[in-house]
C-alpha cells in the first residue's frame, strides 16, 4: 500500500482543525488548506465528496532533502487530505518513503521514514475522538 489512511467520526472541519494542531505540535506547518470541493463547485463541476487538501511542511526537514537531491522537490510539501466518505472523515495521505525510495539515497529515505512516522502520529492523533 502507497498511503496510509484512517477514519474518524469527526467532521471534515473538525478533522482539519485536529490535524492542524497536531502538526503544529510537532513542528510542521500547513502552507496550504485547499477546499477542493469548493473550488470544483465553483468551476461548476459537483464533487464526489466534501474534500480537503492540506500541504504540508517541516522546513528544516525540507531544506535538508533538497540539500541531498533537488529533485526531491517534486515530492514536497507532504499531502494529506480528508474526505467524507460514507458517513465517516477519513484522513490520508502518500506514504513519504514510498515516493522517496527510487531516489536510492539511503539518507533522504531515512528522512522520509522519519517524517512518514511523524505524519502517521499526527493523524492518529487528530483521528481519535
Amino acid at each position: 500500500m502507497n498511503t496510509y489512511s484512517t477514519e474518524t467520526t469527526k467532521s471534515r472541519d473538525e478533522a482539519v482543525k485536529a490535524i492542524e494542531a497536531a502538526l503544529q505540535e510537532a513542528k510542521f506547518g500547513v502552507l496550504w488548506n485547499f477546499d477542493l470541493s469548493a473550488k470544483l463547485e465553483e468551476k461548476g463541476v459537483q464533487p464526489p465528496a466534501p474534500y480537503t487538501v492540506l500541504e504540508v511542511c517541516n522546513p528544516s526537514i525540507a531544506a535538508n532533502v533538497l540539500s541531498a537531491n533537488l529533485l526531491a522537490g517534486a515530492f514536497l510539501p507532504c499531502k494529506i487530505v480528508v474526505f467524507e466518505e460514507a458517513g465517516l472523515t477519513k484522513i490520508a495521505m502518500p506514504l513519504p518513503t514510498k515516493l522517496m525510495e527510487d531516489f536510492g539515497d539511503k539518507t533522504i529515505l531515512a528522512t522520509a521514514k522519519e517524517v512518514e512516522q511523524q505524519l502517521i502520529s499526527c493523524i492518529d492523533q487528530a483521528a481519535a475522538v
